[in-house]
């Protein structure tokens, strides 16, 4: 397995400027990966972040869940790719997701955009909302301009191809702001399937449009989530997982 040292990082960077995605293997090695798994093994599995179903196990929250994983993550795999993707920016973590996707799963995401930001608080401002509040947290449609200094980073724990969910995705629909709903077939004839390796990386904007199918494979599909910004949001407006990331 490459090291992500042996990696060119600014063809996966220009990708995700112009395609809306990209993939990187070996960003983390198996023995980091392992690591993460114990941790995620210990989580108290009570707690209201946690959501359990024969379908699907997520932890919402997670490096509050989990604080021990945030030294895990940033390993210089990780560093060295946030360094490529936020050239002279300090990026804040500003979401953290684990998701399995148990073998089997009937769980599938339908076509979608992730264009809902959470936030602390309601704070009424241009440009800001529909807002929705749901399980406790609040979450607003920012401008464009927010969700485009977004980047998701998608660390796979198994190997992931199209027979245990792996995500589709439409290249370039990024570059179309907030899609409508019923707009979304004109685009989804072009989508793509993103198989990822265990320990690589998808990167993605949260304007690409994105699914995943039911999975068929006796192989879980195990994921965290991450998504970083180097914006600040204005005039009392905070993230709501905004957790500064020691780079250096």
């Amino acid at each position: 397995m490459p090291s992500v040292s042996t990696i060119d990082l600014e063809p996966a960077a220009t990708q995700l400027r112009s395609d809306g995605y990209a993939i990187l293997p070996g960003v983390f090695t198996p023995a980091e990966t392992a690591a993460l798994l114990r941790t995620i093994a210990t989580a108290d599995t009570t707690s209201p972040s946690f959501r359990r179903s024969q379908d699907v196990f997520a932890i919402r929250n997670l490096l509050q869940e989990l604080p021990a994983l945030q030294e895990q993550l940033l390993t210089p795999g990780l560093r060295e790719v946030l360094a490529a993707l936020f050239p002279a920016q300090t990026p804040h973590l500003v979401k953290a997701i684990y998701f399995d996707k148990p073998a089997g799963s009937n769980w599938l995401v339908a076509w979608h955009q992730d264009v809902m930001v959470a936030v602390t608080d309601r704070v009424e401002l241009p440009g800001y909302g529909p807002w929705s509040s749901k399980g406790g947290e609040t979450t607003v449609l920012p401008p464009r301009e927010i969700l485009e200094s977004i980047v998701t980073v998608r660390l796979h724990l198994d190997d992931c191809d199209a027979s245990n969910g792996a995500l589709r995705v439409v290249p370039g629909s990024h570059r179309h702001g907030v899609i409508p709903n019923d707009q979304h077939p004109t685009f989804t004839p072009k989508a793509l399937t993103c198989a990822v390796p265990a320990g690589g990386v998808m990167l993605m904007q949260p304007l690409t449009l994105h699914a995943s199918n039911r999975s068929t494979s006796a192989q879980s599909r195990r994921v965290i989530h991450l998504e970083f910004s180097a914006a600040e949001l204005p005039d009392g407006l905070q993230w709501r997982e905004r957790l500064a990331l020691p780079l250096t």
